[in-house]
Order: structure tokens, then sequence, then C-alpha cells
């Protein structure tokens, strides 16, 4: 079996460390699937422009809604002192300001969750000493992070009420992005490890390791270029494919100036560079494919890096699909979420490659 889930199977004086391990795995899995969800919500709370309709930051009574029309129309008022009001909403009423709040509310609202099952799953297994050795600093860690990306939450938001701005810095987005991504393989990887303490993959499986790590490195680059396209809203140009309006390399590519504001700021550049890196991260996990087949028995290794290109290849195809559709809410949510799969699917093929110990 790929993972030691049956600890009965074991010596006596292993299987209380073994049970306890197991259950701290499925209850960090738990909290991963909690983060996986949260960052499809937090994809459909930008799609639908909500993020900027709560404009406070209140950790514990926020966690109430409005119950009362007065409480509903202060913060109502206080939604239309900030340009996105102005700019784009303006006179939508304090119906269609209900509309964008409780998506925001959810998406703030899923992140208490994930704190409080973070933090009440830790307290619970370290007062029951049930925490494996030498997993308290990583669990910890962990629980920073956690409360990192908290404040690093607001610090995005708080940008979209500065003058003139209509939405989020794109930059801000992206550390908010890319550190949810970071806990969330944090919290996996910490899972897989307690799950499967050693490597059990053979010399062979060498290049193919190197592969789908090259390939993984490649998906969380057009992951992240995929962020400045959302926060740009690069997404709702250019709606054809392979071709940018009839050319490869779209006109205009490098339009800005310093030459390195286009990689971020120039909506033709970003979004040719979300597809090349997408490109090359689809051509390389077929290679990862193509080696496992040719280097690797049956095996869980090799099942999943057959798992990891197939999680690519879904995410291109709707990856094309979302453009050519000009981004609606529901296929841009589900490209969010799936990129989420793919590097899930990434990480249990890197961990199931690790080699045995003492593998030359």
């Amino acid at each position: 079996m790929p993972f030691d889930l049956h600890p009965l199977t074991l010596p006596d004086a292993e299987r209380p460390a073994r049970r306890d391990a197991r259950a701290v795995a499925l209850w960090l899995l738990s909290v991963a699937g909690l983060v996986w969800a949260m960052v499809a919500i937090g994809g459909a709370t930008r799609l639908t422009g909500s993020g900027l309709s709560i404009m406070e930051w209140a950790p514990l009574s926020g966690a109430i809604p409005p119950l009362t029309e007065a409480e509903w129309r202060r913060l109502y008022d206080l939604y239309r002192t900030i340009p996105q009001y102005a700019l784009v909403n303006q006179g939508f009423g304090i119906e269609g300001f209900k509309e964008i709040f409780w998506l925001e509310w959810i998406h703030r609202q899923w992140g208490r969750l994930i704190g409080l099952a973070y933090a009440g799953g830790l307290a619970w297994f370290w007062l029951r000493g049930r925490i494996p050795a030498g997993a308290k600093p990583k669990l910890l860690g962990l629980l920073a992070l956690g409360g990192l990306q908290g404040a690093i939450g607001w610090y995005m938001v708080a940008s979209g009420f500065e003058a003139d701005r209509t939405a989020v810095s794109p930059y801000r987005l992206v550390i908010h992005l890319g550190l949810a991504l970071v806990i969330f393989s944090a919290l996996l990887w910490t899972a897989l490890g307690l799950l499967r303490p050693e490597g059990a993959a053979p010399a062979e499986a060498r290049p193919v390791r190197r592969m789908v790590k090259a390939a993984a490195w490649a998906v969380v680059a057009a992951m992240l270029a995929g962020g400045f396209v959302a926060g740009i809203r690069a997404g709702f140009t250019y709606n054809t494919f392979p071709l940018m309006d009839g050319r490869l390399v779209p006109e205009g590519y490098l339009d800005l100036a310093p030459w390195w504001r286009n990689l971020t700021a120039n909506l033709a550049a970003v979004q040719f560079n979300h597809r090349l890196l997408a490109t090359l991260a689809g051509l390389m996990a077929a290679g990862s494919v193509w080696a496992a087949f040719r280097r690797l028995p049956d095996s869980f290794a090799r099942r999943a890096v057959l798992a990891f290109g197939a999680a690519v290849a879904l995410q291109y195809a709707l990856g094309v699909v979302t453009l050519l559709h000009v981004v609606p809410v529901a296929l841009g949510t589900a490209h969010q979420a799936v990129a989420v799969l793919v590097l899930a699917a990434a990480l249990v093929a890197l961990h199931a490659l690790r080699p045995k110990p003492g593998t030359a």
C-alpha cells in the first residue's frame, strides 16, 4: 500500500505512535481541504467584485452579520465612500450592496472556520500528547502562517480603498494567493510525511522525480502569473486561442517603460506570459508522464505521476474554455479551484517519488 493506514499491522510498540500520526495527518488533510475551498471562494469573490464590500477588519465581531436595518445602512454608507462605489456601483442601492456583501462575508467567515479548525485541532492533539515527535515546530509554523495570511488579506483589501481604485492591488493579490498556496502545500506535505515517513521509490525513479519537480515549478509560475491576469483583469481581453488578435506574440507586448512593468501591468504581456508558462507546464507534465511509463513499474508512484499529468491537461483545457467564454464566474472559479488540484497532484507525485533510504 502507498501509505501505512493500518497501525494494527505494526509491532505493538509502534502502534500508538502510528495511530497518532495517522490521526494528525487526517486532521491536516481536512484543514487543507478547507484551504482549497477558500481559494475557490476567493476566486468567486474577486470575479463578482465583492471583495471591497466590507470596509472594516473585525476578526471577532465581524463573525456576526448585520442583524438590523440600521447596521446595514451603516455598512452601506461606509461602502459609498470608496471609489468602487462611485465608479462602478453608484446607485445600485442597499439591495445591490447586500448581494456583494454576503459573498465577502462568507469568504471571511470561511477564513475564521479554517483558523478555528486548525487552532482547535492543534490544541486538542497537543494537550493529549498526540503530536508526533518532531512535528510541533512545523505545526506551530503553520499556525503563524495562518495568522499572517489573515493580516495580508486585510492589507490586500485596504489597497482597494485608495483613490481612483476599483479593485485591490494586483501585487497584493498575488502575495495573498501565493501565501495561500504555500499554506496548502505545507499542510498537504506535512500530512503525507506523517502517513509515509520514508520514501519507497527505486533509484530508477530519480530522473522522473527531477522532471516532475521541474513541471511543478512551472505550474507554480503559471499560477502566480495567473494571479496577475486576475489582478488586472487581463482575461477579459484577447479572448481567442491559440493566437492573440491573430498574432502569436501580441502587438504591444513591450509598450510600457521600464520594460519590467510589462510583466505585471501590460494586459497583452500578462496574458501571453500566463499562456506561455501554462503551455510549458503542460509540455513538462507530458514529459513526466512519458518518463514514468518508461522507467517506473506499475505502482502508486507511477499512477501519481499520471494523475498529475491528467490534472494539468484538465486545467489547461479549462483555462482555454474560460478564456473563450470571456471568464464567466462559474468557469473562472473552477479554473482557480482546479489549479489547487494540480498543485496537490504535483505534491503527491513528488512525495511518492522520494527515494528509499540509502538508495544511491
